[in-house]
């Protein structure tokens, strides 16, 4: 199958895939997404057995990564693996690789050496402390960054011990960022001429993902805790419950607590000096929250999301993965997108979260199965069908 670009927004710009696991892969989504010609480059079956280094290829979480991608595979352990892979270097625009700094270095794709054969290459790197340090050689996964950066200390309840969320937050946000750095040396090489190395890590992610937590601590000295349910800084905002279940309360600022008071018929708690500011009513969020709890008991979820709705008040359902998918907003966005797959048939997978107006991401193309464009991608390097079956032959493809 010839290259299918996903958007026209990308297209005519060439990606050479080098990752595994999750963070290289989503940065890679990303730009093929977006209509880039993705090669994902993956050592033989013999040299590494499917499922090796993370999910088996034939399930939800590895399809999910490798849509709108080409597979070559690839021995870089040898050099005729190596060499055919710099061929395709010198006329690719972008290397992603997410391997530890000294494997890049045996494998002979560190970013002096790409850029020796393509000066104009963008090589993105994704580590998990990053490139040099005293860290630079440890191995590098999710839930470690989750908590050396510090979201394990300031998720769940107070006095409970560390909880890390629900997803590989380092992993996808070192992605997207890579993905970003990615675009940004594009456009900058526009004008120059000149490729640059981009370098990011799921502990850079992490701590930047802090945000205004850490600009607490960095500004204020303030070392922010475990706050449950409860919004850090900003009260009432909480999980409250109903009579049939829970939903989300975001009632920050001056205006929507009036608003929530006038809702919940409550309006006397505005000038009550316990709720009068909000330093005041998250320095006695314990019994205010008793006091919205005895009220929202009262009526069901529904009733009270219509009730704020009408206030202004903001507020939300508490879904699970059935409620979220089957909610009409959602299903309005395009949040999910229709794809046929070789091992789940027509299926669906999660779209871009953002639009183009003139040049829209699709899901396109199927995840490859390992090395499905083999033979074409190297037919375009000039390599003869003899040739092909000698490489492959030697478990150089």
């Amino acid at each position: 199958m010839t290259y299918v670009p996903a958007s026209d927004a990308l297209k005519g710009i060439t990606v050479l895939d080098l990752t595994r696991v999750r963070s290289g892969p989503t940065c890679v989504r990303q730009l093929a997404d977006w209509g880039a010609d993705a090669i994902r480059i993956e050592p033989p079956e013999a040299i590494e057995p499917d499922g090796a280094l993370g999910a088996r290829r034939h399930t939800a979480d590895f399809q999910n990564l490798q849509r709108n991608k080409r597979s070559l595979t690839l021995n870089l352990k040898e050099a005729d693996g190596r060499a055919i892979m710099m061929r395709l270097v010198e006329t690719a625009d972008v290397v992603v690789e997410n391997f530890r700094p000294d494997v890049k270095a045996r494998l002979g794709v560190e970013y002096e050496q790409l850029s020796a054969v393509n000066p104009a290459i963008v090589l993105g790197s994704i580590s998990g402390f990053g490139q040099d340090g005293p860290y630079a050689r440890r191995p590098g996964f999710d839930q470690i960054a989750q908590g050396m950066g510090g979201l394990m200390s300031i998720t769940g309840e107070a006095g409970r011990g560390p909880m890390r969320v629900g997803i590989p937050v380092a992993d996808l946000t070192a992605g997207l960022f890579c993905a970003m750095g990615i675009l940004v040396a594009l456009i900058e090489r526009a004008g120059s001429g000149k490729g640059q190395w981009i370098q990011t890590s799921l502990l850079q992610a992490q701590a930047f993902m802090l945000d205004f937590q850490a600009a607490r601590y960095l500004m204020e000295g303030v070392v922010p805790g475990q706050a449950g349910n409860d919004h850090p800084t900003s009260f009432p905002t909480s999980v409250f419950p109903t009579s049939d279940g829970h939903i989300n309360i975001g009632a920050a600022g001056e205006v929507i607590w009036r608003r929530l008071c006038e809702a919940l018929n409550t309006v006397e708690w505005v000038s009550d000096r316990r709720f009068e500011a909000n330093d005041k009513r998250s320095q006695n969020r314990v019994e205010l929250h008793a006091l919205i709890s005895e009220r929202t008991k009262r009526k069901s979820s529904a009733e009270w999301l219509s009730i704020f709705a009408d206030a202004g008040v903001p507020s939300g359902p508490i879904y699970d993965m059935e409620g979220l998918f089957a909610d009409p907003q959602v299903q309005h966005l395009g949040v999910a997108e229709a794809i046929d797959t070789s091992c789940f048939g027509e299926t669906r997978m999660m779209a871009q979260p953002f639009a183009l107006s003139r040049t829209p991401s699709r899901l396109a193309v199927a995840p490859p199965e390992r090395g499905q464009q083999t033979d074409e991608i190297l037919a375009a390097l000039g390599i003869s069908d003899d040739e092909i079956k000698d490489l492959r032959a030697r478990r150089i493809i």
